[in-house]
């Protein structure tokens, strides 16, 4: 398995794998009512996140396999120095505690470290709170996040790490 930092080359397989991946990762969770309007909104690459040289992809056999990244900025606006915050970490379902996600997310930890941060954020959806968790996060609080323009928020869950 190869991690890499993304491209714009690499938006379709991104949008492909969260696509795919979000649905089938987050049902057990969540109502259907409730996916049926959040999908639409989370399940494509943000281009500017994309290309900002703080997003990896796990690679295997040529194909993209986990994403994710960070940026200094809150997904719900404003900044702190010294603070990261953990953006659109995704598994294809398939490799599910495969190593991927984390091996992702230690290369974040490791670029967003280089780059002066020494905390870091996350709004993690309550499937993926185990997940967070073993990478060394803890839960601060349940957050509903606005994530469309419509009013449309979704639950969450806001954790912290030091790193």
């Amino acid at each position: 398995m190869l991690v890499r930092k993304t491209s714009e080359a690499d938006i379709p397989a991104i949008d492909e794998l969260l696509s795919r991946g979000y649905p089938e990762l987050l049902k057990k969770d969540y109502a259907a009512s409730v996916l049926d309007s959040a999908l639409p909104l989370i399940t494509t690459a943000r281009p500017g996140l994309v290309t900002s040289d703080r997003y990896f992809v796990a690679v295997l056999k040529d194909r993209i396999i986990s994403v994710g990244g960070w940026s200094t900025e809150r997904p719900t606006g404003g900044q702190e120095a010294g603070l990261g915050h953990i953006r659109h970490v995704v598994s294809d379902p398939e490799y599910v505690r495969r190593g991927a996600a984390k091996a992702v997310m230690a290369a974040t930890f490791e670029d967003a470290h280089q780059a002066g941060v020494t905390r870091m954020e996350c709004f993690s959806t309550l499937s993926a709170v185990p997940f967070y968790q073993a990478m060394g996060f803890v839960t601060l609080k349940r957050v509903m996040v606005p994530i469309g323009p419509d009013g449309i928020v979704f639950e969450s869950v806001l954790m912290f790490a030091q790193i």
